[in-house]
């Protein structure tokens, strides 16, 4: 199954059913009178969170949603039939924005978690509505209004209490399997990871943590080169973020360089970001001589000028992963528990997502816009025929795993 973390729909509710002109006509009955039905309303679109679900790929192919009507009133006061709810599923980590208003109307994060993102229409009113002292026999009625409308952006967001960065080849899909079940693919190539991967790290019993491994950053990925950009939107939920070096790369570049060309792509990206949390990790230490893994590891805190936690390790075989995981759930157990006796500091969070969120979108929509007028100028510039103005592949971000 392809991995697609964006899409763009179309809900329309369904339209209210129309109130019912009628009058009561009954043999061997004098008096009749109105008795004209309401119609029933119309159904409200609805996304409701599923844990089964991990893409919005269904949308490529079902981009429009459309709920229910009301059906007419009818006579002997009949109400009409209200139109069904639709309810459609979405992966957990979903956000949700109005593409006219740049509205957010709110975020999918829990199983079950419905949010309507459309209301069904209001019913009609039947004759026998309109009937008082002086209009006995009211021949008025009101239609039903019409469904909301709305183009809605889907995009997902992996939630993870821990994302890992780095360069590709730095060690992160490694790390995952090393201190999780989670088997991601694993080679010698760069871009071995194309797709979003989450394991569950259990440190003791009852007490575990989600970590997230997103395809890494190189340089210029700011501007657009790789495969990192577009999926760091999925650490805009974590709370602590691992940044991982290669002590020992095998192009023989410099470790402390590299680790700074991440920060640089980090902060162009989102600032807010980039002022997250971050804990840098010294990989691969198994490959250089004992004797010169302190010196070397000091070298690049120093070059840094690093001032956060730092750990050695060496995550093909395990060594140092066991103190990191744990550090890592105590700190993640100190801001839950922090926020526990603070609610405002849940407020703070959510806050900083939205922020995140916002300067993702906005750098990646920057990055599309560019894009398109690069196409634009090279279609004027072939003049050719075949050319495709409207496609849009670079929109949707999809990638095959």
């Amino acid at each position: 199954m392809k991995f697609v973390d964006e899409a763009s729909i179309s809900v329309l509710a369904g339209r209210g059913g129309a109130g019912c002109l009628s009058f009561r006509r009954e043999k061997y009955i004098a008096k009749g009178g109105p008795d004209g039905g309401d119609g029933g309303d119309g159904g409200s679109i609805y996304l409701e969170g599923d844990e089964t679900l991990n893409t919005l790929v269904d949308f490529r192919y079902q981009p429009k949603c459309r709920a229910e009507s009301g059906t007419s009133g009818a006579g002997k006061n009949c109400t009409g039939k209200k139109g069904e709810d639709l309810v459609v599923r979405v992966p957990v980590g979903t956000s949700i924005f109005d593409i006219d208003t740049d509205e957010v109307l709110g975020d999918i994060t829990a199983p079950g978690q419905q949010i309507k993102v459309a209301r069904g229409g209001f019913h009609g009113l039947g004759n026998t509505r309109f009937k008082s002292s002086v209009n006995r026999a009211p021949r008025q009625t009101s239609p039903g209004s019409e469904g909301e409308f709305r183009n809605l952006k889907l995009e997902l967001k992996v939630l993870a209490d821990v994302g890992l960065l780095g360069l590709p080849n730095a060690g992160k899909s490694t790390f995952i399997r090393s201190v999780s079940s989670a088997k991601p693919k694993v080679a010698d190539y760069p871009f071995t990871t194309l797709v979003p991967n989450l394991g569950v790290v259990k440190v003791q019993e009852h007490r575990s943590f989600v970590v997230a491994d997103i395809p890494g950053l190189i340089e210029g990925a700011s501007e657009g080169a790789g495969l990192g950009i577009r999926f760091l939107k999925h650490l805009t939920r974590c709370r602590v973020l691992l940044h991982l070096v290669d002590m020992s790369p095998f192009d023989g570049s410099d470790p402390a360089e590299n680790a700074a060309a991440i920060i640089r792509e980090l902060e162009l990206f989102s600032p807010t970001l980039a002022g997250r949390e971050r804990w840098l990790l010294l990989n691969k230490t198994d490959m250089l001589p004992e004797d010169e893994v302190d010196a070397r590891c000091q070298a690049v805190l120093d070059a840094l000028n690093w001032q956060g936690p730092s750990y050695k390790i060496a995550a093909i075989n395990g060594n140092g992963t066991q103190v990191l995981c744990s550090d890592v759930l105590d700190a993640l157990e100190s801001h839950w528990e922090a926020e526990k006796e603070d609610p405002e500091l849940i407020e703070q969070e959510l806050e900083a997502q939205q922020q995140m969120q916002y300067e993702a979108r906005e750098r990646i929509d920057e990055l599309r816009g560019r894009f398109r007028a690069e196409s634009r100028a090279a279609k004027e510039a072939s003049d050719d025929d075949d050319w495709d103005d409207d496609d849009d592949h670079d929109v949707e971000i999809e990638y095959a795993p």
